[in-house]
């Protein structure tokens, strides 16, 4: 039987384009002799609709979307990802049961569902909260095979009582396939080849798995569909970061060449995922005319610029620079430089009138000059945020925000200031991964002038500032922020894995904890690590010290 698998790029609500999508698709398979077509878990309906869920309307409109794709399935079999729902499926309270479900479909015909078993309630998954747990599993029948339909976490059955896979092997089951809505983060590829393998080999049937691609608000999903045989060998991957129709053939599946995957660097990666990010958010979004990003001669500000001419095109994406009497003249040459390179507006506009306006108003109530402090430093950050929102709302821009995780976790960052925005894309990276970037997006040509590379990082709100005068330098935090906020490691533990100081350790945990606030208001991102700040669900009065 030769199977497609179809990782395609689906919208959340957008239930009439994502029906176009499954058929082009259909007919594209078709046409290159595809037996069986199979598409990501909910592509009818995108993932995750959320609270759509709740909506009775949408859940008629997906039964009705999967009727147009049933009615044009002559010749040809898919196996779809949808909300099954309907007055045949209600509950004890009489309202309707939602499952997570795969509808087999082809001739015209609806010839089966599988819902799924396993329901994640962690991370950025809150499954449980809107579906109804599988009551049973079994295979179905189609050619020669018997096949085995799970549903993402199905396969990750690690720290579950029971296995679907097992399951549906012993009842007779020779391919499992597995549909899937995966969120990126680097280093997802090998784990999931490990996971498909260890599955494979440990029931002795193969897997094909196909994974959606492209990102819906915070999450971005990689594709990278694959293939392993009977011994774990992989056998078949898709393209990464883009879609894909892959083919194969299940008759030669244990003779095809094992294919050895290059791991790309954590870098290349989150490069990959970001373009794909900011430009899936800006596209499926439908409201901007362009982006509009503040440039202040820094590193985060040049690579949020460079990944959003990636993603966006040049004609889309303007450079405002917003100098106050501490900006330098080298900052001023290295983001007008930046936007010569990018081939971007490039606006200058001096805050210095609108400072020393607003200080005359604060002096006045306070009674008493403030030059000096975080109160004047962070006038100028929020006058910034304040004239790029103005630019944003007159053009319909969307304003990115500019602030990695390093800062935001330690709360170095000015809330209405440099938090303002509509997109943060580096809020998830953080800071040596940002220089990272920079070198990375610099690997063909010089784009991201290199004396931004270089020159010690400073905010540019007092004279002479400099980050590293109030943090710890960022080889040493990062790894610090990794522990604490990824992986929940106690000060005392990380204290011990790092070889510093304990009172350095709780010190940036007391950092962390004071700009949980912040964070809460901060603009929506982009997942890149295991634990996203949307991953990560914290109390923000918290007084426990760890």
């Amino acid at each position: 039987m030769k199977i497609a698998l179809a990782q395609i790029n689906s919208t959340v609500g957008d239930l009439e384009g994502n029906v176009k999508l499954h058929l082009d698709t259909l007919k594209e398979a078709k046409g290159r002799g595809a037996d069986l077509v199979v598409f990501p878990e909910m592509g009818l309906t995108g993932y995750p609709p959320k609270d759509l869920l709740y909506n009775e309307k949408f859940l008629i409109d997906v039964q009705q979307a999967l009727n147009d794709i049933i009615g044009n399935s002559q010749g040809i079999h898919a196996i779809v990802g949808f909300i099954d729902s309907g007055d045949n499926l209600l509950g004890p309270d009489g309202r309707s049961l939602k499952f997570n479900a795969a509808a087999l479909v082809g001739n015209d015909k609806y010839l089966g569902f599988a819902h799924k078993t396993l329901l994640p309630t962690y991370d950025v998954f809150d499954e449980a909260r809107y579906f109804n747990q599988a009551k049973g599993r079994k295979g179905f029948t189609l050619g020669d095979n018997n096949i085995g339909i799970e549903i993402c976490e199905d396969l990750w059955d690690k720290h579950y009582p029971y296995s679907v896979t097992k399951d549906l092997v012993d009842q007779g089951a020779d391919f499992i396939i597995n549909i899937s809505a995966s969120p990126f983060h680097y280093g997802k590829l090998g784990e999931r080849l490990s996971l498909l393998s260890k599955q494979a080999s440990r029931y002795r049937v193969p897997i094909a798995y196909c994974n959606m691609v492209g990102a819906q608000d915070d999450m971005i999903f990689d594709g990278r569909s694959m293939v392993v045989d009977t011994k774990g060998n992989l056998k078949v991957l898709g393209k990464s970061f883009e879609e894909d129709l892959v083919m194969f053939d299940t008759d030669s599946i244990e003779t095809m060449e094992k294919l050895k995957p290059s791991e790309p660097s954590d870098i290349a990666e989150i490069h990959d995922a970001l373009v794909l990010g900011i430009r899936d958010y800006y596209r499926k979004a439908g409201v901007f005319n362009g982006a509009i990003i503040g440039l202040s001669g820094g590193i985060d500000s040049a690579v949020t610029a460079a990944l959003a001419v990636e993603a966006l095109g040049k004609d889309k994406v303007r450079g405002v620079y917003l100098p106050s009497k501490y900006s330098s003249d080298e900052s001023h040459m290295d983001a007008l430089y930046l936007a010569k390179n990018l081939e971007i507006p490039f606006d200058v506009e001096k805050i210095n009138g609108a400072v020393d306006a607003l200080n005359e108003m604060v002096t006045s109530t306070i009674g008493f000059p403030y030059e000096k402090g975080v109160t004047a430093e962070n006038i100028q950050a929020r006058l910034r945020g304040n004239y790029l929102m103005a630019l944003s709302n007159d053009g319909d821009l969307l304003l990115l925000a500019t602030g990695n995780k390093s800062e935001l976790a330690v709360g170095y960052c000015t809330l209405y200031g440099d938090m303002t925005g509509g997109f943060a894309p580096l809020s998830d990276v953080f800071k040596t991964q940002v220089n990272g970037l920079a070198k990375y997006i610099n690997r063909d040509e010089e784009i991201i002038p290199n004396n931004t590379i270089t020159r010690p990082p400073s905010a540019e709100l007092k004279p002479d500032q400099r980050d590293e005068d109030e943090l710890l330098p960022y080889e040493t935090l990062d790894p610090i922020l990794k522990k604490l906020i990824e992986e929940d490691l106690s000060p005392r533990k990380i204290a011990q894995d790092l070889d510093i100081a304990e009172d350095v350790i709780f010190d940036i945990l007391w950092k962390v904890n004071k700009a949980e606030y912040k964070r809460y208001q901060m603009p929506l991102g982009l997942k890149i690590t295991p634990r996203s700040w949307t991953g990560r669900d914290m109390p923000i009065v918290n007084k426990y010290k760890g």
